[in-house]
């Protein structure tokens, strides 16, 4: 076990409700075990420039139920330099830091992977709405996301039936179709359309049409930020084709915000408190993932090559410091995810009217 006298903590990247419970939890666990922490401002950003302070057990007092992070977050194009990773490393240096808890997405990861190869261990928990990271079959800040999602759909449905209409909603979650899958099969979507599965537009359109005949007097389609601008013209074409009045909405950052949910606050807690375990028993470059619906620890590097490869990023050479059973074992767990995908994706459009 390695002595820590102080960690830090931080948030990276986009915020994700739940963010706050993992710093609470993070910071009292520490405490509670001798540990100092120091809490970090806007990210690698604020650990290059020493936005810091140390934290007491009061400082994280009534953080728990607050969207976003108290943190703060902030993009630094100068941490990716070689000189931005020592700025870093010397605001560690001078300030006793022995480790670092890092809460965000895959670009989080990687400056923690970074950190790591220059002698500052660190553990990274996944904090994004998109759940978008393939190591972990859940990220912080994603339950709020589907549920606001359902909150704000359910509001148009209203409004839908009212004047027998039909919205296209496009959902937050980049590359990731994530919550409007999820999102969509809870509010009885009349169609979802996201970039991991194909989809036939005419095929949309025509049941639209078939659900207009039987007397169906609104339609939500939800669709995927990834799409790229997208849901515009199909609220057009649909219009055209059905006669059915159509209004576009895009959610957009509302989905980012407000009060976690138990579901996020409870897994923020847990990550938080295996984190701080991690660093005090020694260990570094691994990310806190939820598996089976239990709470592991995966080597970062492996979790970063696994998210390229199921995202269709991945070079051949990255594959060259992993055994063939490893590598069986990385495609194995893609497949298994795109066929989970793929399930909840046939549910829908075998009852969606």
């Amino acid at each position: 076990m390695r002595n820590f006298r102080r960690i830090g903590v931080l948030t990276s990247g986009g915020d994700a409700p739940g963010m706050n419970a993992a710093v609470r939890a993070v910071t009292r666990y520490a405490l509670a075990g001798g540990v100092e922490v120091f809490g970090v401002y806007e990210g690698y950003k604020g650990l290059m420039e020493g936005n810091m302070r140390l934290f007491n057990e009061r400082d994280v007092s009534n953080i728990i139920s607050r969207g976003g992070t108290v943190l703060y977050s902030a993009r630094s194009d100068e941490f990716r330099t070689e000189e931005g990773l020592q700025k870093a490393i010397k605001t560690c240096r001078d300030n006793n830091i022995d480790g670092i808890v890092a809460i965000g997405g895959d670009g989080t990861f990687r400056g923690a992977t970074d950190l790591t190869a220059r002698g500052l261990p660190c553990i990274g928990i996944p904090g994004t709405i998109d759940n978008d990271i393939t190591a972990t079959e859940y990220t912080i800040g994603c339950d709020t996301a589907m549920n606001t999602t359902l909150e704000m759909v359910d509001r148009l449905r209203d409004t839908c039936e009212s004047h027998a209409r039909c919205n296209v909603v496009e959902v937050m979650g980049r590359n990731a179709g994530y919550i409007p899958l999820h999102a969509g099969l809870a509010v009885g979507a009349s169609a979802i359309l996201i970039p991991e599965i194909r989809f036939d537009e005419d095929e949309v359109i025509e049941k639209l049409m078939v659900s207009k005949e039987y007397g169906k007097r609104n339609f939500i389609i939800l669709i995927s930020e990834g799409l790229g601008n997208y849901g515009e013209g199909l609220s057009r074409r649909i219009e055209e084709r059905t006669g059915i009045e159509t209004r576009f909405a895009r959610l957009a950052h509302v989905v980012r915000g407000g009060s976690p949910t138990l579901r996020d606050r409870e897994i923020a807690s847990e990550m938080g408190v295996e984190a701080v375990k991690l660093l005090l028993a020694g260990k570094s470059n691994r990310v806190v993932c939820m598996r089976n619906n239990k709470i592991v620890d995966i080597n970062i590097a492996y979790a970063l090559t696994l998210d390229r490869m199921y995202k269709g990023k991945l070079k051949p050479e990255e594959l060259e410091p992993y055994s063939e059973k490893e590598i069986k074992e990385m495609r194995d767990y893609c497949a298994k995810k795109r066929a989970e995908m793929e399930r909840f994706y046939k549910i829908n459009l075998d009852i969606c009217k």
